[in-house]
C-alpha cells in the first residue's frame, strides 16, 4: 500500500489538486460557448489593452534606453560615463517595474519582483557599482531593446485584424453611409480610373458575406491576441522576473527564518519544561530534605517518611529529564535508526500503531530527526483529537525522497488553516525543501504524508 502511494506521490510532487470552481463541474456548461464568448470576454479586452499600451511605452523605453546607453558609452573615456550608464540601468529597472505592474493587472500573470539593488557599503560609488553588477539591471536593459521591435508588430496585427473584423461584421449597420454621403450604394472593394469597373458590397448576399467573413475574423481575433499576448508574457517572466538565483535566495531566506523561529520555540519550551517541570521537583526536594534532616534527631520516623516522599520525588524528576531528553533527541534514533526510534514512539502512544519502515539505509542524521519528530507530532495530534482506535505509520524511499505516512481511523477534518499545529509543522518541513499534504474528509479517515529530501 505504501510503495504504490509513494509512486503515485512522487509522480505528483507533493501538489494537491486545485480546487473545484463551484458552478463549474462538468454538470453546469455555459450558456454561450467560451469560443462564441470570446469576443466580448474581459481577459480579452485586457488583453488587447495591453498589447495597445505597449506601443508608446516601449518607444519611450526604446528611446531612453538607447540614449543614455550611448550617451554613457561615448562618456566612459571620462569617468562621466560611469554613472551615466549606471542611471541608464537604473532607469531602465524602473521601466521593468511598470511592466512587471501592468502584466500583473492586465495579464493577470503571477511574476516575482527580483531583489533589489543591495550595496554592500553606503555611498553613491557603491550604489553605482551595485547597479552596474546587478544581472536584473542588464536583462532589463535587453528588454527595452528587444520589447520595442515585438510592440510595433505586436500592436499592428492586433488592431488591424480587430479592426478588420469589427468593421466587417458591423457593415451591416453602417452601410447606409455610403449612399447617404458618399453617393455609392456601399463599400468599394476596388475599381478602374475610369469607373468602368467597379465593385461595391451593395446586394443582400454581399452583405451577408462581408458580416460572415466579419464574424471569423473577430471569433479569430481574440486567440491571435492571446498568442501574441503569450510572447509578451515569456519576455517578462525571462527578462524582468526574478531570476532563479534570486527565488532560491528568497527561499533559503524564508526557510532560515523558519529554522530560527522554530529553534528559538524549541528552546523556550525545553526552558518552560525544566522551569515548571525538574526545576520545580528539584526545589522542593531539597526543601524536603533540608525538613528531614532537622527532624532526624527529634522524629526519626518521620524523618523517615520524608526521605521517602524525596526518593518519589527524584524518580519522578528523573523520569521528566528524560522525557524531556527524549523529545530534544532521543537515543535510540542515534543508536538504531528510525525503525526503532518510531517503534519506542508507537509504544507510548494512547492508540495502537502499526509501523512498517522500508529504508535500504539510513538517511541524514538531520533529515532522520525532522522525520522522527513528525512522526511523534503527528502521532500526538492523532492520539489528542481524531478520536482514532488505530494508525499506521509507514516509512519508504523514492528516489532522492524520503516520504513517511501517518493514516488514522478518526473522525478526519484536520486542516492546517485551523491552527491544529499542521501549519507549523509544513513550515518546518518547508525549511528543509520537504513537502506536507493532508488529506482528512469529515469522518476519515485521515492520511498525511510527508516528503523530505534524501541526503544519506
Amino acid at each position: 500500500m505504501a510503495m504504490e502511494y509513494g509512486q503515485e506521490y512522487a509522480r505528483e510532487h507533493g501538489r494537491r489538486p486545485r480546487p473545484e470552481v463551484p458552478g463549474s463541474g462538468p454538470g453546469r456548461r455555459p450558456l454561450v460557448p467560451p469560443a462564441l464568448a470570446a469576443p466580448v470576454a474581459g481577459r480579452t479586452w485586457r488583453e488587447f489593452g495591453y498589447l495597445i499600451a505597449s506601443l508608446p511605452l516601449s518607444i519611450l523605453m526604446f528611446v531612453y534606453a538607447v540614449t543614455m546607453v550611448s550617451l554613457g558609452a561615448g562618456l566612459l573615456v571620462t569617468f562621466l560615463g560611469v554613472p551615466v550608464l549606471a542611471a541608464a540601468l537604473a532607469g531602465c529597472r524602473g521601466f521593468g517595474a511598470l511592466e512587471r505592474a501592468r502584466a500583473r493587472g492586465l495579464l493577470r500573470l503571477d511574476v516575482a519582483d527580483p531583489q533589489p539593488v543591495r550595496p554592500k557599503k553606503n555611498g553613491a560609488m557603491a550604489w553605482i557599482g551595485a547597479i552596474l553588477k546587478s544581472g536584473t539591471s542588464w536583462r532589463s536593459l535587453l528588454y527595452a531593446v528587444l520589447h520595442f521591435p515585438w510592440a510595433v508588430f505586436a500592436f499592428t496585427v492586433a488592431v488591424t485584424f480587430w479592426s478588420v473584423g469589427w468593421s466587417l461584421l458591423t457593415y451591416p449597420l453602417w452601410r447606409w453611409v455610403f449612399p447617404m454621403y458618399a453617393g455609392v450604394d456601399g463599400l468599394q472593394v476596388y475599381g478602374s480610373e475610369d469607373g468602368r469597373h467597379t465593385f461595391y458590397l451593395d446586394s443582400t448576399f454581399e452583405i451577408g458575406v462581408t458580416a460572415a467573413i466579419g464574424l471569423l475574423v473577430t471569433l479569430a481575433t481574440p486567440w491571435l491576441i492571446r498568442g501574441l499576448t503569450t510572447v509578451d508574457r515569456v519576455l517578462v517572466t525571462g527578462l524582468l522576473g526574478a531570476s532563479r538565483l534570486d527565488a532560491r535566495v528568497v527561499e533559503l531566506e524564508s526557510d532560515r527564518g523558519v529554522a530560527a523561529d522554530t529553534a528559538a520555540a524549541d528552546l523556550r519550551r525545553i526552558e518552560r519544561a525544566l522551569h515548571d517541570g525538574a526545576q520545580a521537583r528539584l526545589v522542593n526536594l531539597a526543601m524536603d530534605l533540608g525538613l528531614a534532616k532537622e527532624k532526624l534527631r527529634e522524629d526519626p520516623q518521620a524523618a523517615a517518611r520524608m526521605v521517602d516522599e524525596a526518593h518519589g520525588e527524584v524518580k519522578t524528576a528523573l523520569r521528566e529529564l528524560r522525557d524531556l531528553a527524549r523529545g530534544i533527541h532521543p537515543a535510540v534514533l542515534t543508536d538504531r535508526g528510525l525503525d526503532a526510534a518510531l517503534s519506542s514512539l508507537a509504544a507510548r502512544s494512547p492508540v495502537p500503531v502499526r509501523v512498517e519502515v522500508d529504508l535500504p539505509e539510513r538517511p541524514a542524521p538531520a533529515i532522520e530527526g525532522i522525520a522522527y519528530f513528525t512522526v511523534s507530532e503527528l502521532l500526538e495530534n492523532v492520539g489528542k483529537h481524531a478520536g482514532a482506535r488505530g494508525a499506521t505509520v509507514d516509512v519508504w524511499q523514492v528516489e532522492d525522497r524520503l516520504l513517511l505516512q501517518v493514516t488514522d481511523d478518526g473522525t478526519g477534518g484536520a486542516d492546517p488553516a485551523r491552527g491544529t499545529g499542521l501549519a507549523g509543522l509544513a513550515e518546518r518541513l518547508g525549511s528543509v525543501d520537504g513537502i506536507l499534504t493532508v488529506n482528512s474528509p469529515t469522518g476519515g479517515p485521515t492520511r498525511v504524508t510527508a516528503e523530505l529530501p534524501w541526503r544519506g
